[in-house]
């Protein structure tokens, strides 16, 4: 949740750099009149504990002096009835305003770059150069269904569309994958947590999933429970309501999770192949740390995820997202961008996000700062889709005959 003392403080600053995101203006207004009507609120309260402490001094100098107290009594009585109903009304207006909130986006970064979309989205650099093919690749669903790692059909008929079922040479090189990525996020410094895939309601509040997203979740009927979009819910979640020690941060994880989302804004996109499926794998690195490291550790994390691109010899680029392609909760994202020599274009395979402290204040995640207590800043990010990585080695590792060369790195996970 954004900071409303700051938005209530610096409206008009505020307000400019969430429009930028695409925020409503009528919605901003919407939230500066609830501003007004809770100081309202919170004036008449005041007001009327002022007077039942004025009431109460009068009321011990009528004892002393032996005076009739009977109508300050009831004076005294009619005010606490008044007290109590505008407290109650301080609240729900308190209410209205934060559940208006959490439908606020996180505010950009300054220097996130102007934009509607990922079309004003800017290149930050290239990692390795694309192979030429002497002969047209082919993509991955062909590819996938010539070697038989990948079923689709199958995937149809036991749950429905947009899922798949992997075999053989496709399971294995799925589960090799995972084990790598986890094993290289450690030697960087990541500890392995195996988390929940199922979290409820305060959890996805918490990492801003909900209640704007809740759509695209997979609720489990009559139950506050839902499957997990990404690890990023419940490996950061580990820390709600927390006061963590200084000397603990930054707290560095990585998880293995599948994903579950109903790409309901996905009408029509993606629809052959795995790129974009209702379930995926995705190895996740989650930061909990100071405000001031924030910047050293998003960088170190888009290396770790670069890195493992790098050692699978698989090219691709950094690009710095621009507001309109910006995601609900972060200040800042870049995204990692695969090469797919079928598709003959650069496709998302991982989005590092600093979130400052949106998430925390949301989640009430906070670290003792000598004798206060202060917010952390929150970070997440792929490293990396399983499935976009799979995809990714089959199109560049694809021979003339169909047949797919597995990277060397990945050889020894797979008993070759």
């Amino acid at each position: 949740m954004i900071d409303l003392k700051l938005l209530q403080k610096e409206f008009d600053t505020v307000s400019k750099k969430l429009m930028r995101k695409g925020v409503d203006e009528k919605l901003l207004e919407k939230v500066k009149v609830k501003f007004e009507e809770l100081k309202e609120a919170k004036v008449n309260f005041e007001s009327l504990q002022a007077a039942q402490n004025a009431m109460s001094k009068e009321f011990g100098v009528y004892k002393r002096e032996g005076k009739d107290i009977s109508e300050l009594k009831a004076k005294v009585d009619e005010n606490k009835i008044r007290i109590a109903d505008a407290l109650e009304v301080q609240r729900l207006r308190q209410e209205e305003l934060e559940k208006i909130a959490m439908a606020i986006p996180n505010i950009p970064d300054d220097d996130v770059p102007d934009g509607e979309d990922e079309e004003s989205n800017v290149e930050l650099g290239r990692v390795l150069t694309p192979k030429e093919f002497s002969f047209t690749p082919k993509e991955h669903w062909e590819l996938a269904e010539q070697n038989g790692w990948i079923d689709f059909e199958s995937g149809v008929k036991l749950a429905g569309s947009r899922f798949s079922v992997a075999y053989d040479m496709g399971a294995k090189l799925e589960r090799a994958l995972i084990n790598f990525m986890l094993n290289y996020n450690a030697k960087k410094g990541y500890t392995e947590v195996s988390v929940p895939h199922i979290v409820n309601r305060k959890a996805l509040e918490g990492t801003g999933q909900l209640p704007k997203f809740e759509d695209d979740l997979y609720k489990i009927e009559g139950q506050e429970l839902f499957l997990i979009p990404t690890a990023e819910v419940p490996l950061t979640n580990l820390f709600q309501d927390e006061i963590i020690p200084a000397d603990n941060l930054p707290i560095k994880m990585t998880g293995y999770t599948s994903c579950y989302r109903k790409e309901a804004g996905a009408a029509g996109r993606d629809t052959r192949g795995i790129i974009r499926q209702h379930q995926f794998h995705k190895v996740e690195l989650v930061c909990i740390t100071k405000p001031q490291e924030s910047e050293a550790i998003f960088d170190d994390m888009v290396k770790t995820a670069s890195e493992i691109l790098t050692a699978l010899e698989l090219p691709h680029r950094l690009v710095n997202l621009c507001t309109g392609d910006l995601g609900f909760g972060a200040a800042h994202t870049t995204d990692i961008e695969v090469w797919l020599p079928g598709q003959n274009t650069y496709r998302e395979i991982s989005s590092i996000s600093n979130t400052r402290d949106f998430q925390a204040r949301r989640a009430k995640i906070r670290y003792k700062n000598g004798k206060k207590n202060e917010l952390v800043n929150t970070l997440n990010g792929s490293s990396l889709a399983v499935g976009r990585t799979i995809v990714a080695i089959m199109e560049n590792y694809q021979n003339e005959d169909g047949s797919i060369t597995i990277p060397e790195v990945l050889k020894p996970y797979m008993g070759l």
